[in-house]
């Protein structure tokens, strides 16, 4: 006896995770981080609590999709030309570290991540760590451009470090030329001693 063919499953619902994260960044402006909880979301949104929850186990891993979707690679593809690559890379974690919801919830996702874990600064926001990305720009500098004595993490380590003092810890400090500033900053850890100098003595506008 031939067996009936199996109806097929109700579709996945590929709307829900749209609807949850546009909703998350909502509340996070207009509530503030601690507000912004699964269940408000599910009640502002419409989509069930269960639903999230399958799709993110707290509503830390919802704000930070919703708060930091991450680099377009094309921001951060390296040329080969360290200044440009070090000075498009810092825009663009500013950027991502200067909107309206990143801001709203940059500060309470770092307590968190701090209290949860005890990680180290660098490793809480890993969807904008981009460490990757800042390794290959390294990589793809001119022979003698980068300094090998240079550990590539330390100085990564302090760029995070700055660009978070700049844009969550204080960000109502006015700054001439931040990005500028942060640029040479990173550049005079990277470059060997004996190619300091003119170069960076020169600040182009940011």
């Amino acid at each position: 006896m031939t067996e009936p063919p199996r109806r097929p499953g109700r579709p996945r619902d590929t709307s829900i995770n749209e609807r949850a994260v546009e909703t998350t960044r909502e509340l996070l402006v207009e509530q503030g981080f601690e507000a912004t909880t699964i269940q408000a979301v599910a009640d502002r949104s419409g989509v069930h609590a269960s639903a999230i929850y399958r799709r993110w186990p707290s509503r830390i891993e919802l704000i930070e999709e919703a708060a930091f979707p991450g680099f377009d690679p094309r921001q951060v593809r390296p040329t080969g030309d360290l200044r440009r690559d070090v000075r498009r890379f810092i825009r663009a974690y500013i950027a991502a570290f200067t909107t309206p919801v990143a801001r709203a919830a940059a500060a309470g996702l770092l307590a968190h991540r701090q209290t949860a874990s005890g990680l180290p600064v660098p490793e809480l926001f890993p969807r904008v760590s981009a460490r990757p990305q800042f390794l290959d720009i390294l990589r793809a500098a001119p022979p003698g451009a980068v300094d090998p004595a240079v550990d590539p993490d330390d100085v990564f380590d302090m760029l995070l470090g700055a660009v978070l003092v700049r844009t969550v810890a204080y960000p109502a400090i006015a700054r001439h030329r931040p990005i500028e500033r942060t640029v040479e900053m990173i550049l005079r850890l990277l470059v060997p001693a004996d190619a300091t100098g003119a170069g960076h003595s020169r600040m182009t506008t940011a």
